[in-house]
C-alpha cells in the first residue's frame, strides 16, 4: 500500500491546524481531508472510507469519547489518533483504552504524529496480507467503499437461502466471482457451482446445453448428454449474460423455475431438479423489458434480490488492496517475486478510469509482472495511450506478451549492442534462453551489433 492509497481524515475545531496537518501529511502524499464539526466527520465517513481518523478530543458537538465510540461502533476498520493538550493526556490514555490507536500532542514535534500515521499504515499492510482470501471472488468481498459494503452485506445474509440473485454491473466488475461466493457461503457450497454464459450459445445450443438431450434427439446427437440444469443438482447454477437469452428461452426456463422439472431435449420424461439461481447481466434489463425483449415475469422470478455491482472507477478506495492481490496471486502463479509497486504507477492506478474495470486492472497488472525484471512494477511498462486512456488495440495476452518481451528485449541488446551474454545477465537468464527467445520472436539481432562486431 503507498502513502497515495491510504486515506485519513482529520477532524479539529481550529481550522488553521487542520490546514498546518493537512499540508503536513500531503507532504509525505497521504490523501487527507478535513473538518471542523464532529458531526460532518461521521456523515463523511457514511459516504467514503478513511483508514485514520486524526481527532481533537475537545470538540464543540461530539468530544473524542463519542466520536471515538461511534467510529469503533460502525467504522471497525477505521484506526483513530486522539489529539490533545499536556493537560488532557489521562483522557488521551482513557481514549486509547477504548480503542483509539494512540494519541499526540499538539506542541510536539509533528515528526512524532508522521511516525504514528506510519505504524497505522503499517499495521493495515500486514492485516491486509494475511488476511488475503483463497476462496475464488473473496478478495472482492474485503471493500473499504460504502456502497459496497451494503451489497456484501447483502449477500452475506441471502447467500445460505434459496433466493434467486440478479447481479447487475458493468463488464468485468467481478460478477461470476460474486456468485461463487455466494455459492461458497451457501449450504449447497460441498456441490456443483455450474456456470453458463448465455452470450456464448444460439438459442438452440443454449437449449441443448441447458436441459440436455436424448441420443438421436437430432442430427449430430450420438449420444445421451446431460445438460447444466442436471449437473447442478444440489448446487448452484450461474447464468451470466442472462440478457442474452431470447423471449422463447426466457419462457421455457420460467417453467423450469416454476415446476423444479425438465424434459431433455427428445424425451417426454420429466425429470426434477434442485438448484439454486444467480443470474447476471451487463444490460439494461428495465429497457429491454419496455422493448419487449425481456420478459418482466421472468425478470421478477430471477431477481428476488437484485443486486448492482458498482464500477471499479467508483470504488478507488479498494485499488490497493486489488492490486496487491493480483500481486501476490499472479507472481505465484508465474513463479516470479514481485517487491513493490512504484509510487508513480499507484497514482497512476488509483487515477484511472478502467473501462474494463476489474478484469482490466487484473491484466494490466499480470502485463506488468510479466515485463518486470527486477522485481519492482513500473509505469513506463504499461505502454499506455495516455491521451486516450480507453482507446487501445484489443488482442490475445499471449500476443502483447510476446510483443511486449520482443520490445524490452530489443531495448536490453540495444543497451548491450547486440552483445548476447551481456543481455542474458541483464535479463536474468542463460545464454541458451535469449536464443531461443531470439528466434522464437523473429529478432534481427544484426542491427544491434556495432559496425566492428559485423
Amino acid at each position: 500500500m503507498q502513502n497515495s492509497g491510504f486515506r485519513i481524515l482529520i477532524v479539529d475545531d481550529e481550522q488553521h491546524y487542520c490546514d498546518v496537518l493537512k499540508l503536513i501529511l500531503e507532504g509525505e502524499q497521504y490523501q487527507v481531508k478535513t473538518t471542523t464539526s464532529s458531526l460532518e466527520a461521521l456523515e463523511m465517513l457514511e459516504q467514503e472510507s478513511y483508514d485514520l481518523v486524526i481527532s481533537d478530543f475537545f470538540m464543540q458537538d461530539l468530544d473524542g469519547f463519542e466520536l471515538l465510540k461511534k467510529i469503533k461502533t460502525d467504522h471497525v476498520d477505521t484506526e483513530v489518533v486522539i489529539i490533545t493538550g499536556y493537560g488532557s493526556i489521562k483522557n488521551a490514555i482513557d481514549a486509547i483504552k477504548k480503542g483509539a490507536f494512540s494519541y499526540y500532542i499538539k506542541s510536539h514535534d509533528p515528526e512524532e504524529l508522521l511516525f504514528e500515521v506510519k505504524k497505522v499504515k503499517k499495521i493495515a499492510e500486514l492485516s491486509l496480507k494475511m488476511s488475503q482470501p483463497a476462496v475464488k471472488g473473496q478478495y472482492l468481498m474485503m471493500s473499504k467503499n460504502p456502497k459496497m459494503k451494503k451489497i456484501i452485506d447483502m449477500i452475506d445474509k441471502v447467500a445460505d437461502s434459496n433466493a434467486n440473485i440478479l447481479l447487475l454491473g458493468e463488464s468485468g466488475v467481478g460478477k461470476e466471482a460474486f456468485a461463487a461466493y455466494i455459492h461458497e457461503k451457501s449450504y449447497r457450497k460441498d456441490k456443483n457451482f455450474v456456470p453458463v454464459n448465455c452470450h456464448a450459445y444460439s438459442k438452440t445450443l443454449l437449449e441443448s446445453e441447458l436441459f440436455g438431450h436424448e441420443k438421436g434427439a437430432y442430427t449430430g446427437a450420438t449420444e445421451t448428454r446431460i445438460g447444466k440444469f442436471e449437473s447442478a443438482e444440489g448446487g448452484t447454477l450461474f447464468l451470466d449474460e442472462i440478457g442474452d437469452a431470447t423471449p422463447d428461452m426466457q419462457v421455457k426456463m420460467l417453467r423450469v423455475l416454476d415446476t423444479k422439472r425438465i424434459e431433455r431435449i427428445g424425451s417426454n420424461r420429466l425429470i426434477d431438479v434442485d438448484f439454486r439461481l444467480v443470474c447476471a447481466t451487463n444490460r439494461n434489463i428495465t429497457e429491454m423489458i419496455q422493448t419487449g425483449l425481456f420478459r418482466e415475469d421472468f425478470y421478477y422470478r430471477i431477481s428476488t434480490f437484485a443486486l448492482e455491482i458498482p464500477p471499479l472507477r467508483e470504488r478507488r478506495e479498494d485499488i490497493p488492496q486489488m492490486v496487491h492481490f493480483f500481486m501476490s496471486r499472479l507472481a505465484s502463479d508465474m513463479k516470479k517475486t514481485i517487491k513493490s509497486v512504484n509510487d508513480d504507477l499507484m497514482d497512476y492506478l488509483l487515477q484511472y478510469d478502467y473501462p474494463g474495470n476489474i478484469r482490466e486492472l487484473k491484466n494490466m497488472i499480470e502485463r506488468l509482472i510479466v515485463l518486470s525484471v527486477d522485481g519492482i512494477l513500473r509505469k513506463e511498462d504499461l505502454y499506455l495511450d495516455q491521451k486516450n486512456k480507453t482507446q487501445f488495440q484489443i488482442q490475445t495476452l499471449k500476443t502483447f506478451r510476446n510483443q511486449s518481451e520482443k520490445h524490452y528485449i530489443e531495448r536490453i541488446l540495444k543497451h548491450t549492442e547486440g552483445h548476447l551474454t551481456q543481455a542474458a545477465e541483464h535479463l536474468d537468464i542463460t545464454r541458451r534462453q535469449l536464443f531461443n527467445k531470439i528466434q522464437e520472436l523473429e529478432i534481427d539481432i544484426e542491427r544491434f551489433k556495432t559496425k566492428n562486431e559485423k
